[in-house]
């Protein structure tokens, strides 16, 4: 498929926008959209949740096995790539703790759900 057909009015701009549209998640238009986000499947972000939910089980496993005074420390989750080009998570929020950790304490949205779903 020649782009330039579109140009020489052989490709209708529906059938572009069809194909731009289908594009593989590792494609260099969608890794130049979304940088890193575009390289997580979902299949990579239901691992990171699986990963995430063991070290919570441990974790809290060993809090309550353990003596009063020698609590461990909460698992921190895997990182995540950020789907929000505006946001880059390194702004503070009045609370002192970065919009990223606020983030990740807040309940998805719908458009967010959508995105990990779609």
């Amino acid at each position: 498929m020649d782009l330039l057909d579109w140009h020489r009015d052989r490709l209708s701009a529906r059938r572009l926008t069809v194909l731009i549209r289908q594009l593989p998640h590792d494609s260099a238009l969608n890794r130049e959209l979304h940088g890193e986000a575009a390289d997580w499947s979902v299949t990579d972000h239901l691992l990171a949740a699986a990963v995430d939910h063991l070290a919570a089980a441990n974790w809290m496993f060993a809090s309550v096995n353990s003596e009063e005074g020698d609590q461990p420390e909460p698992p921190a989750p895997v990182p995540r790539p950020s789907y929000d080009d505006a946001d880059t998570g390194d702004e503070e929020t009045p609370g002192g703790e970065t919009e990223q950790t606020a983030a990740a304490d807040a309940a998805p949205s719908t458009v967010q759900l959508a995105r990990f779903f779609g």
